[in-house]
């Protein structure tokens, strides 16, 4: 049996924020078997932890459809359950794809240690705005296709054609993203590639995100929020090499999953 925890990410209240699934494992299993529980969670994400004799923790994140480089809200799920529900104290080190990943908890704060990923200017917009039904002003290329809005009601109001999304072959996913107007700046993510249309809080996205509007707005210290149905807020700290991303998050629901 596998423990088996969903957390709500990214907020400090259940149906907000984004879900994701946390499985605690005694042992390495397959990447078949972890991709086969992704899928029948059917959650944007499921996190798979095993502990190392050095007290580092092997994370590994799963899409309903494939494996991922990199995912905030699972990471801060994580560091939620082996906190609250493990009595791991101190600093929490992950070993993943990404590298070194790390979470500290302070006063129900949890502030993830992640990569920047800066983006660079992308020239090709007519698949992206035909995509999104307008034209950004500016159009960038990390990881994720980041295109740049005037304003929020913008953001809010897109309403993406999914199918033209899946086939646009630049990045995995794509952000959208305008300054806002009670945070520095709004977002929206979409990952159709990953079986996901829109994730409701995405902490690897402010990998490029913080960056860009650090730069854009003289500041290293932000407040972000991403304009899902449900919604979340993140607190955001730019450090040159690597991106601080803070919030909360809630325990949902615990369970054990069978394997036979």
């Amino acid at each position: 049996m596998i423990p088996y925890y969903v957390v709500d990410a990214f907020t400090d209240s259940l149906f907000h924020g984004n879900p994701a699934g946390v499985c605690v494992l005694d042992k390495a299993i397959s990447a078949e078997k972890m991709q086969n529980i992704a899928y029948e969670n059917n959650l944007s994400e499921t996190a798979f932890l095993v502990k190392k004799d050095s007290g580092r923790y092997l994370l590994r994140w799963f899409t309903p459809e494939s494996e991922i480089d990199l995912c905030g809200h699972a990471t801060l799920s994580s560091a939620y359950v082996l906190s609250k529900i493990y009595g791991q104290t101190g600093l929490i080190e992950f070993e993943t794809q990404s590298g070194l990943l790390t979470a500290q908890i302070e006063n129900e704060i949890i502030t993830l240690n992640f990569p920047s990923r800066p983006a660079q200017i992308f020239a090709d917009f007519i698949p992206i705005a035909e995509a999104l039904g307008e034209i950004p002003e500016e159009l960038y290329l990390s990881r994720d296709l980041l295109a740049v809005f005037k304003n929020e009601e913008q953001i809010r109001k897109m309403k993406p054609d999914f199918a033209k999304l899946a086939a646009i072959e630049a990045g995995h996913g794509v952000i959208v993203t305008a300054p806002g107007s009670d945070a520095d700046f709004v977002s929206r993510f979409f990952a159709i590639k990953f079986g996901v249309a829109e994730d409701p809080v995405t902490g690897s996205s402010h990998s490029t995100l913080i960056p860009f509007w650090a730069n854009r707005l003289g500041k290293n210290e932000l407040i972000a929020k991403q304009l899902s149905r449900r919604g979340g807020t993140l607190y955001c700290k730019n450090a040159g090499e690597r991106v601080f991303i803070s919030g909360k998050a809630v325990l949902y629901s615990k369970a054990e999953i069978l394997l036979v």
